[in-house]
This record gives structure tokens, C-alpha cells and sequence, in this order.
């Protein structure tokens, strides 16, 4: 899916922590407004803060070394 190359890997991570906030302050917005409110759109937003948040987490273990080398 990603390459192994750590420049792209760190430039991706930027991207996907950008995202992830930029999720994070809509669904505040949305979740603050009743008037306005969207569970399906909250709802499917959220999850995918989950899948970026797995991602996030999955180019931070391709970016430490491996300990056992």
C-alpha cells in the first residue's frame, strides 16, 4: 500500500495527522449544532478518523527500527 521509502512515509504521515485533526473539528462542529446535526455523517466521519488513526499507527511502526535487527 505505502512504499518503503522514509521520506514518503513521512510525508504521508503528515498528510494523514492533517486529516485526522481537520475530522476531529468538524465532527465538534457538527456535534455542537443540534439543529444541524448528522449522526450518519458524524457517524461514518468517525469511523474514518478510526481507519486514518490505524494507518497513522501502522507508518509509525514502519518508521521506528526494528529492535531485534
Amino acid at each position: 500500500q505505502f512504499p518503503d521509502d522514509p521520506a514518503v512515509l513521512v510525508r504521508k504521515l503528515a498528510e494523514l495527522r492533517l486529516e485526522h485533526r481537520d475530522l476531529d473539528t468538524a465532527i465538534a462542529r457538527l456535534s455542537i449544532d443540534p439543529n444541524v446535526s448528522d449522526e450518519l455523517q458524524i457517524t461514518r466521519m468517525k469511523k474514518r478518523k478510526l481507519r486514518l488513526k490505524d494507518m497513522i499507527a501502522w507508518i509509525e511502526s514502519r518508521l521506528i527500527p526494528d529492535l531485534d535487527a
